[in-house]
């Protein structure tokens, strides 16, 4: 076997068996054009006073988007009984770190690669060192993401990595401190990652994930506990009537906000069992070919 046929059989779009895998080749696709868009902007976008800054934002939202796709690959393998997803939670969260790493990078050339200010910046601003405690653990996930680490650690391995849940909580703190007064997609993140974590209590309890009525009730708790972090961010960090904000929840004939969207998204997924169940029973009933 050549070196080429090898790299080729453990290629992150290939199975474990080294076949072409259509799933993991569209997610690795997927995982990629962020990036491309993001340097395109940088090399082909309009001029900037700060030509970093745009780069910089986005890289960061990445981060938290993928983090929160990574750790929604458990809860909807349960939910649409589709194990194959597990196949790409590795390949999404070393895309976790390999975007926050990127946005180290834009930050570090926003500062004329002085890195003893951006150090220094770093243990200063509270909302640098969130986000590095935050990158620190995201890299020690990285490290142990190998099949070997997996194998070395056993049982450890499976405790280190609830720490992904830890790094989402930091990841999200950095992302509201970072938006300062508007927060509507850091309030949409902190809702998804509630979402997901209503979803995760529900396997402790030990409840059936797969039936609509359970995730239709973390949709609304969700939704529920979204309007009241955005209500508390204003409330305690910024000038703005917090009462506004959450009465704003109610007119969405202006604008549909964060814990709305955390509503339609939950009630959404809550349908996904009714609708698969509907098309196995089709798929059940259908007559043969002759």
């Amino acid at each position: 076997m050549t070196v080429a046929s090898t790299l080729l059989r453990h290629a992150p779009w290939t199975d474990r068996k080294g076949r072409l895998s259509p799933l993991r080749l569209v997610v690795f696709v997927g995982l990629f054009l962020p990036a491309v868009t993001i340097f395109a902007d940088l090399i082909f976008g309009p001029m900037r006073p700060e030509p970093f800054e745009y780069a910089l934002h986005e890289s960061g939202k990445w981060v938290v988007r993928f983090l929160l796709l990574s750790l929604a690959i458990t809860p909807f393998r349960r939910i649409l009984s589709w194990n194959r997803l597990i196949g790409v939670r590795r390949m999404i969260g070393v895309s976790v770190l390999c975007y926050a790493l990127l946005h180290l990078g834009f930050y570090a050339a926003q500062e004329n690669w002085h890195l003893g200010k951006v150090a220094s910046e770093i243990v200063l601003r509270i909302y640098l060192t969130i986000g590095f405690v935050a990158l620190l653990g995201l890299i020690g996930l990285g490290a142990t993401s190998f099949d070997a680490a997996v194998r070395k650690l056993g049982r450890n391995w499976t405790l280190l990595h609830r720490l992904a849940y830890v790094i989402g909580v930091l990841a999200l703190i950095h992302f509201f401190l970072q938006a300062k007064s508007d927060v509507t997609e850091p309030t949409l993140m902190a809702g998804l990652f509630l979402l997901l974590m209503s979803y995760r209590v529900v396997g402790v309890a030990k409840l059936d994930i797969s039936r609509s009525w359970v995730l239709a009730l973390c949709a609304t708790i969700s939704a529920a506990l979204t309007a009241g972090v955005e209500y508390a961010w204003y409330a305690l960090a910024t000038g703005i009537p917090p009462r506004l904000v959450f009465l704003a929840n109610f007119d969405v004939e202006t604008a549909i906000r964060p814990a709305v969207w955390v509503a339609i998204i939950g009630i959404a997924v809550a349908m996904l069992p009714l609708i698969r169940k509907a098309f196995g029973g089709i798929a059940q009933f259908r007559p043969a070919k002759a």
